[in-house]
């Protein structure tokens, strides 16, 4: 059996459409817009504006509460070795840029667009189809460069201010349009964004232009302080101006909706990327095992991607290896393990200390129905790389395929300490002890499950449901109520 990879959002297909638009973009919404269209939506309680608005606190408050709103309304995906790569490549930038604030969470949207964006508080967010995208790692920086630049400048609370010297501020106006573009179908957000761009004021626009021209320049200073390569930006603009040529109206990227790209722009990017010098050639070895990790996700079929690989391995490839890799993980989703098995030791043999294929052959024991192999090897692993988390979530697997949940759960539970605001640990740990009976510990697990993914009516009902039966713990029924009275504070915060 593979390990699983669990959507913290669980929506019907239909519902995978264009998910998001950057923030900045919801900013061109007029104050005082009609709300009829997302009266229905559940937008934080932000109180009265007033200059707290413009606070760096302030911002990292709203972006959590809008995360988690994010989270409860649109399909995002749990894949931790992914995740890790991205939160590396993420923090070597952010480590290289002017943002102050360096508390940043990462999200990753299960959807094939071309877009990537930020939320005010240090919230990134990446859809997976940009991998697809984006030939190489140093594509896929530039991009999240940007939006990096977009936080450093503080360009959510200067549109604020902005708006607010020419009007009267509504914030929730601006978050409604914010929510309906994450969770509404293509046409429907992007309809409301286009009425409020028609109406936005020209010096509205012009600010919003300057924003985006900021952000090129300050986020092409991060790329090549962190040593990538400035000229890659250029290079994937480029491609996605070509993109939208052959896309109809509705069709055109996300990110284009809102960093509308122009051969002006294209040029001063090239102009600006010549001041600097190209970096040596760098392996991107592991960005290419990852774009085939999504490429197969995103596959309607293991079959389907099957046939992708082996259309890559017998033509043009940018990589053989990351190829073959995926053929691998394609391979064992089909149940064809022991064709897996074949095509992994071809490039594990040349790469023997890549956790990418030791967790591949964990899969594939798994699959083959020998979880006690898998779980043998992989606790040898982490008495190497002890904390590791896509080698501990997929060895908690591995013991609960293996029926040693107690095990399992003693496992995530340490984990849990290290990665408390991770929706999909806590998920598999409430399903470990259910397996190994404890009760108590699978509704706290749910609990804090659905706190994260912005459920917070469901966390109060599992918290109580534990609370009926601890009985004489005190110790736990006033951590139990602790919790509840976090969840309540939460409630309010998100006025549910």
């Amino acid at each position: 059996m593979t390990l699983r990879f669990y959507k913290c959002a669980r929506l019907p297909v239909a519902a995978k459409a264009p998910l998001l638009a950057p923030l900045l973009a919801l900013l061109l919404l007029l104050p005082g817009a009609n709300l009829r269209a997302t009266e229905n939506l559940k937008l934080p309680n932000l109180g009265e504006s007033s200059t707290s608005l413009f606070s760096a606190e302030y911002e990292y408050q709203l972006g959590r509460t809008w995360l988690r709103i994010f989270r409860n309304q649109a399909p995002t995906v749990d894949d931790p070795l992914l995740f890790d790569y991205l939160e590396d490549l993420t923090y070597r930038l952010v480590t290289h840029s002017q943002l102050e604030d360096r508390r940043i969470d990462l999200v990753i949207v299960d959807s094939p667009d071309i877009n990537a964006f930020a939320v005010p508080g240090g919230v990134i967010g990446i859809h997976n189809g940009l991998l697809v995208y984006a030939q190489t790692e140093d594509e896929l920086a530039t991009v999240l460069a940007h939006e990096i630049a977009h936080l450093s400048q503080r360009h959510f609370s200067r549109r604020v201010e902005f708006q607010r010297s020419q009007q009267p501020l509504n914030l929730a106006a601006m978050l409604a349009g914010f929510v309906l573009l994450a969770t509404a179908g293509g046409e429907a957000g992007m309809a409301a964004l286009s009425a409020a761009q028609a109406a936005a004021q020209d010096s509205a626009l012009r600010y919003s232009r300057g924003n985006e021209s900021e952000a090129d320049r300050v986020g092409m200073q991060t790329v090549v302080a962190a040593g990538l390569d400035p000229h890659a930006a250029a290079s994937m603009f480029e491609r996605m101006m070509q993109a939208s040529r052959y896309a109809s109206s509705n069709r055109i990227p996300e990110f284009l909706r809102t960093h509308p790209l122009s051969e002006n722009r294209i040029a001063d990017t090239r102009n600006r990327a010549r001041q600097y010098a190209r970096p040596p050639l760098r392996d991107d070895t592991q960005y290419q095992l990852m774009r085939a990790r999504v490429i197969n996700h995103l596959a309607a079929t293991p079959e389907e991607a099957i046939q992708k690989f082996r259309g890559e391995l017998d033509g043009d490839t940018r990589s053989r290896e990351a190829s073959t890799y995926g053929l691998v993980l394609a391979l064992t989703d089909a149940g064809r393990v022991d064709q897996a098995a074949l095509e992994l030791d071809s490039i594990w043999a040349q790469s023997p200390d890549r956790l990418e294929y030791k967790l591949a052959n964990a899969n594939i024991l798994m699959t083959r129905g020998e979880p006690g192999k898998a779980a043998t090897a992989l606790a040898e692993e982490l008495k190497l790389t002890p904390g590791n988390h896509p080698l501990t979530m997929t060895y908690a697997t591995a013991l609960m395929q293996d029926r040693k949940p107690h095990l399992a759960e003693e496992v995530l539970l340490k984990q849990s300490k290290n990665r408390p605001d991770d929706p999909g640990l806590w998920y598999l740990l409430a399903e470990v002890q259910g397996l190994s009976g404890n009760i108590v510990g699978l509704h706290q697990s749910r609990a804090e499950y659905f706190i994260l993914t912005g459920n917070m009516g469901e966390a109060e009902r599992q918290l109580n449901y534990a609370m009926k039966l601890v009985g004489s713990d005190h110790v736990t029924a006033a951590r139990l109520n602790e919790r509840l009275r976090d969840v309540a504070t939460l409630r309010e915060r998100m006025d549910i």
